[in-house]
């Protein structure tokens, strides 16, 4: 399993160990990854995701797991959570009409 966020896209950056003698070796800094069940209103069920804490705090900075997936533009957004993107627009749709 990648170690991407599935709502924030945010990945593993690339940098450098750097000693006292100033030796500089590769390493990897990884983001805080949680498995997490965020509820959906419109779907009126929880969705589990893997999402960063970073994710989790804009998640519920902007009103919840369905405005953050319809505000959110795909690149960003995983497979499963662009799935569940057009599940929720259609719900809103349908609830609309």
């Amino acid at each position: 399993m990648a170690r991407i966020c599935e709502l924030t896209g945010k990945g593993r950056l690339v940098g450098n160990n750097v000693s006292h003698a100033n030796n500089k070796t590769k390493r990897t800094f990884l983001p805080n990854l949680q498995n997490v069940t965020l509820l959906s209103d419109s779907l009126a069920r929880g969705v589990k995701l893997r999402v960063s804490t970073n994710g989790l705090r804009s998640v519920e900075h902007v009103g919840g797991l369905d405005n953050w997936l319809l505000k959110t533009n795909d690149e960003k957004l995983s497979l499963r959570a662009r799935r569940l993107k057009r599940e929720i627009a259609k719900k809103g749709e349908v609830t609309a009409a």
